[in-house]
């Protein structure tokens, strides 16, 4: 008896075919994994069995869950079935959350709803089950924002208010998709322990093989709105009978062809020496002096022009401050930073003009990064200010459409909006903007994590060959151990504001020497890994 069952169901969005002919059941206690690429159809399929689908969406088939018809469900019983029946963690938890509501509130307020509790009660089980999340009272009291929280501790909450009512069925949108390796293992773990405590069904959706093969029994693989694939999740994979699958699976794992970087061994592209970055803290009492937070804490490096280093670590160990004082846009407390031999750290925004002109940035979320009412063209041309000539329109334009054309964009892209754009190619606008003036060093935030694994590999190609053709130096920070690898000569692992080892990147991941190190490591999901202990538990 199946807990849930879609049975061909479509959806349309005026004359755009979303979904096409799913089918797929969930038994009570199983963990369904479904994967695929952006715009494969995965979050609205989930919409869909929530009845959240856009008001323009029309629906076609069956969803049954226990024994009710989702589609022909009163709005009424629909909201009788949110939050108590079935539950749903969204991708991004800020988003998720409301920022003017305390934690406390935020998980009481589905109980109240449901149980018609009192404040007290509800309180009550909030904290039982925010305690059972890693989130104790004695650190994490009930009047916390969720600002003053980490991504992994408020993806905690959002599955805290979505797991209060031991829902049957628990929708899983990307939970861990933005966290480092270390909290994304211990999510999995929770929402693992969580399944066979109350024997829920878990739907976990995801474009990560290796992470789904970690928690899903049984696997469903969707392409432009349909199920390519489907069954046990270790066999399908290893068997990997269609093309589609095999795709996947060798994106997922995909390695540069990478010539031998130009590294000049001349002088240092960017040194830092004791650099130290403090915040001021909280007042512990009305009359005491707030103590400083240290966010990085007497780091120094070297890297030399043309290298490919990746600066690695947990989340909130202070990798992006370090990166922020890199590029002039942070000053350090203390310590000395020299980009091509120019003290940045003392230097005035009219003296950073020349430096910032060979030191760019490619940023997590290019959408963000981009103002949505400019065009291409004007996005892209942005850093041409710090050069010492303005070019006038037609260099302009001749400038940004060279930049476009070595990023595998056409020049007729210019006039369109970044809206206009997929997420891999919004990406590569981010790095046609941040290789116009041909820089030497190109930090790079995590600039692959929220993509798909065959637009991963896409965007990865296009670093080395920039890396070999131009001689771009590139800082990648990142918590993948696998772009690291794939992309990276040198490694250097930050924790705690500290770097704690450094070395060749294949010699520090194969063997790690410091605890930080060894735990990112561990962590770290593989998808042959993965399937071959999935292959030996069912024998």
């Amino acid at each position: 008896m199946s807990l849930l069952s879609i049975e061909k169901l479509s959806l349309r969005i005026g004359s755009l075919p979303v979904l096409k002919d799913i089918d797929l059941t969930i038994a009570p206690g199983e963990v369904m994994g479904l994967v695929g690429e952006s715009g494969s159809g995965k979050s609205m399929t989930a919409l869909a069995v929530m009845r959240l689908a856009p008001a323009a969406a029309r629906m076609s088939g069956r969803i049954a869950f226990d024994g009710i018809d989702i589609l022909g469900a009163t709005e009424q019983q629909m909201c009788a079935l949110r939050g108590d029946d079935i539950g749903m963690v969204f991708q991004e938890p800020m988003t998720a959350l409301n920022p003017v509501k305390t934690i406390g509130e935020q998980v009481a307020e589905g109980i109240r709803w449901h149980t018609r509790a009192s404040r007290a009660e509800a309180e009550d089980r909030a904290r039982k089950i925010l305690d059972r999340v890693g989130l104790p009272e004695r650190k994490f009291p009930l009047s916390r924002y969720p600002h003053e929280l980490s991504g992994g501790q408020r993806q905690r909450v959002a599955i805290a208010i979505a797991c209060a009512l031991k829902p049957k069925l628990l929708i899983a949108d990307e939970p861990t998709t933005a966290l480092d390796v270390v909290l994304q293992a211990q999510i999995l773990d929770l929402l693992k322990e969580l399944v066979a405590e109350n024997r829920m069904s878990l739907l976990f959706i995801s474009h990560d093989l290796a992470v789904v093969t970690e928690i899903a029994d049984r696997i469903t693989i969707l392409r432009q709105g349909a199920v390519t694939e489907a069954g046990e999740t270790a066999r399908t994979l290893s068997e990997a009978s269609h093309p589609y699958t095999r795709q996947l699976a060798l994106a997922s794992m995909h390695m540069p062809a990478r010539a031998k970087p130009h590294v000049d061994e001349g002088d240092n592209l960017l040194e830092l020496s004791n650099v130290t970055r403090d915040y001021p803290g909280r007042r512990r009492s009305l009359f005491s002096k707030p103590e400083p937070v240290r966010a990085v804490d007497n780091v120094s490096l070297t890297m030399k022009p043309g290298a490919s280093v990746a600066l690695v670590g947990r989340s909130g160990c202070g990798k992006s401050t370090l990166a922020r004082m890199i590029l002039a846009l942070d000053r350090p407390t203390s310590g000395i930073i020299k980009f091509r031999g120019f003290d940045t750290t003392r230097a005035s925004d009219e003296e950073l003009r020349r430096p910032r002109r060979n030191m760019q940035v490619v940023f997590q979320d290019p959408y963000g990064s981009f103002d949505p009412r400019h065009t291409v063209e004007r996005l892209v041309a942005e850093p041409l200010h710090l050069l010492d000539r303005k070019p006038d329109r037609k260099e302009r334009r001749d400038m940004v459409a060279r930049a476009l054309h070595e990023v595998g964009l056409a020049r007729s892209d210019m006039e369109k909006y970044p809206h206009e754009f997929s997420g891999g190619q919004r990406q590569r606008l981010s790095i046609a903007r941040a290789i116009i003036t041909r820089p030497k060093l190109v930090v790079a935030d995590e600039p692959v994590s929220a993509l798909d694994v065959s637009i991963r590999a896409q965007i990865l190609d296009l670093f080395a060959e920039l890396n070999h053709r131009l001689g771009v130096g590139y800082l990648f920070i990142t918590h993948d151990l696998t772009v690291a690898r794939a992309i990276t000569d040198d490694v250097l692992v930050m924790h705690e504001g500290r770097i704690v080892e450094r070395g060749r990147t294949a010699d520090v991941l194969d063997h790690p020497q410091s605890e930080a190190a060894q735990a990112l490591v561990s962590a770290a999901p593989d998808l042959h890994r993965a399937i071959a202990r999935r292959l030996q538990e069912q024998g």
